[in-house]
């Protein structure tokens, strides 16, 4: 057999080996990569870019918002609020206004701005609540309607975590409205870019009583 028939028989070998070749590759690039925790940022640039993209006027100066309907992003980590702003940025996440200032960000803007917000120092609130109810459910869940416990996730405190290459935001001290708004969001499945879907599980077997009271339980850790 001449060499360019030999060449033709095994064409089809040739490129399943390159395209195993590839795959491997790309997936020593994805494990090579940063976690969206590590998100490489500059909080100086990112100042600028909140400001100029007016994030400051709904989320504070330093992220502690006054309005009880916008989040307080201060002390928030970095990699959170950048997958946040690419979830509004494919429509994995909706909303009329954050859709709108995502779209033209780069990923570098994303990056800086998630920086500037998570290197500010998050506002007290008031007085913790001592909820029993609220707090069991914060701290162990409810097994039997499998509600798993908030501290699982979001940490003792609500001061959220890294695990698993997940981050789980930090909700302790984040205003009641905000908290219980976005809880019936996940409830209604009008929001649902948590991993796997678990807070669109874990509301929809809340009452409406206990994402009050949950929601009041956490705004004051």
């Amino acid at each position: 057999m001449g060499l360019s028939c030999f060449a033709k028989v095994n064409a089809p070998a040739r490129r399943a080996g390159q395209a195993r070749f590839l795959a491997f590759s790309l997936f020593a690039l994805m494990a090579s990569a940063k976690p969206l925790a590590a998100a490489d940022g500059n909080p100086v640039a990112g100042k600028d870019m909140a400001e100029s993209e007016r994030c400051l006027e709904c989320h504070g100066q330093d992220g502690n918002s006054d309005d009880d309907r916008m989040p307080r992003h201060a002390g928030q980590h970095a990699g959170y609020l950048a997958k946040q702003f690419r979830d509004f940025q494919t429509g994995a996440r909706k909303h009329p206004v954050m859709s709108v200032i995502a779209e033209d960000l780069t990923e570098a803007d994303m990056a800086d701005i998630a920086a500037y917000f998570a290197s500010r120092n998050p506002a007290r609130q008031g007085a913790a609540v001592d909820d029993p109810a609220a707090r069991n459910l914060f701290v162990n869940g409810d097994q039997a309607r499998a509600i798993k416990a908030c501290a699982s996730c979001h940490d003792d405190g609500g001061k959220g975590r890294i695990a698993g290459g997940v981050i789980y935001p930090a909700i302790g001290g984040q205003h009641k409205t905000y908290l219980s708004g976005q809880l019936v969001s996940w409830k209604l499945g009008e929001r649902a870019n948590s991993p796997g879907g678990v807070m669109n599980q874990i509301a929809k077997a809340l009452t409406d009583e206990e994402i009050e009271a949950l929601a009041k339980y956490i705004s004051g850790l």
